[in-house]
């Protein structure tokens, strides 16, 4: 690889690796071991193995490899660790990392998932939470300790797009000793310069935009080499949370076109964000890329573009929203975001319903809100059909 490869080039070359058949597309290796020359040989690679080899899928594996390295590349990182999940990615840097005793500052705006391991697994096993209000720089350096171990957020909130300063963030935890970690997933490895701007571990849920095609579960944690090899990777092998090989394939394969995708939604989630915000039906648009939005100037210096999803506030509350939605005849209802497909999102009932309701409110996350992640459906398609969808809720 040549450190002066753009982007792009690097999201189709970067780390692969040729059997002797010299075959174009990445080969998936589907085996769950390896296979020694010798006892020696064996002894050997269990005490000190090298870049190029292996003793167990869980351990590690060539098409997994190549994953790694290729998206290591893309976001700036020494090294990264490839998981079976995005949650798998956000528990496993977490608890990796975390013993009794340690303190843990996180924003309050998470996604469901992300906030029962903070309040519910952590917790129990002796690790303080506190949490705060990301986007209040004031609540971070109130909250943030001497003995603060870590600082936990979305870059970009789910479902709210709130967007959080990873530069200032990071200077305050740091000034503490603090390890900054930040699930990066609505910002994407297209956007994202994180690393760049302080955070010291980023992590996606490579289902989304990665693969962005609806057909598998990953998830990756990228870092300092020393992190990842050292405090990452004994926690994930020995616990079983890596990512399969034909898995890896197929994230090689997603990573080959998602700049251009990605490019294409958050393009189209402009132009929707813009065409709904004065529909009757409609009493609010949120999205980080409108110079409406709190945190516009924010964006444009810590990404750039807004990104691929957007959130529309329906007048008239839950009855309003369902009628939106069932009312849509392209976007479809589901719970996942970044993919090819347009899809729609009720978080109130679905993905934080088990919050209590007074957490919801104070989150932003009302009875009319619907995520809506931006497809590569013609974006003159999915406004008419919006608008339809809208009328029929008004």
């Amino acid at each position: 690889m040549s450190d002066n490869w753009k982007s792009g080039t690097k999201a189709v070359h970067t780390g692969t690796r040729r059997s002797q058949y010299g075959e174009v597309s990445e080969s998936i290796f589907m085996t769950q071991g390896f296979v020694y020359e010798t006892a020696e040989h064996a002894e050997q690679r269990f005490i000190a193995s090298g870049d190029d080899e292996f003793i167990y899928a869980r351990y590690g594996n060539p098409t997994v490899k190549m994953f790694e390295e290729r998206i290591a590349a893309l976001e700036g990182a020494e090294d990264a660790f490839a998981t079976a999940s995005g949650m798998a990615a956000v528990s496993g840097a977490l608890t990796s990392m975390l013993k009794a005793g340690d303190h843990v500052v996180s924003s309050r705006a998470l996604f469901g998932s992300c906030l029962y391991v903070l309040e519910e697994i952590l917790t129990r096993y002796g690790v303080e939470v506190t949490f705060v209000d990301g986007t209040d720089l004031a609540q971070w350096e109130a909250a943030i300790r001497d003995d603060t171990k870590a600082v936990f957020f979305e870059s970009i909130s789910n479902p709210t797009l709130e967007v959080i300063d990873i530069k200032s963030v990071s200077e305050l935890a740091h000034a503490k000793g603090a390890i900054v970690l930040i699930d990066n997933v609505f910002a994407t490895p297209v956007f994202s310069r994180a690393i760049e701007q302080g955070a010291d571990v980023v992590i996606y849920s490579a289902t989304k935009h990665i693969d962005g095609q609806g057909r598998a579960l990953g998830g990756v944690i990228l870092s300092t080499r020393e992190f990842i090899r050292k405090t990452v990777e004994p926690y994930m092998k020995h616990t079983g949370g890596s990512m399969s090989p034909f898995t890896a394939w197929i994230m090689l394969k997603g990573l080959e076109t998602m700049r251009l995708r990605v490019r294409a939604q958050a393009s189209s989630a402009l132009t929707i964000a813009k065409a709904l915000q004065n529909h009757a039906a409609i009493e609010q648009v949120i999205y980080p890329g409108l110079k409406e939005h709190p945190q516009s100037a924010l964006v444009k210096q810590q990404m750039g573009e807004g990104g691929t999803v957007l959130s529309l506030v329906v007048k008239g509350g839950k009855e309003a929203a369902f009628k939106f939605l069932n009312a849509t005849k392209i976007g479809v209802i589901s719970n996942n975001l970044g993919d090819a497909k347009t899809i729609l999102t009720h978080p109130a009932t679905t993905t934080h319903q088990r919050l209590p309701d007074d957490q919801k409110l104070s989150l932003g996350i009302t009875d009319g809100l619907v995520r809506v992640s931006i497809g590569l459906e013609d974006e003159t398609d999915l406004i008419e059909d919006f608008v339809q969808a809208l009328d029929a809720a008004n």
